[in-house]
């Protein structure tokens, strides 16, 4: 079960708008926004995901 801490986020390809992933973080630790390289399906490649809200 997830404390008040971690929340989840889903993340959004750079190049073509789409999301694609959702994952959990941990807004204690991370406070700013997240932004990982995840492999896009539509792009066919590995591009920059951030964080939406």
């Amino acid at each position: 079960m997830a404390s008040d801490r971690r929340v989840y986020v889903t993340l959004e390809c750079t190049q073509c708008k789409r999301r694609n992933y959702t994952t959990m973080k941990n807004r204690h630790n991370d406070r700013d926004r997240l932004e990982l390289a995840k492999y896009c399906r539509w792009c066919s490649g590995h591009t920059a995901h951030k964080e939406t809200r």
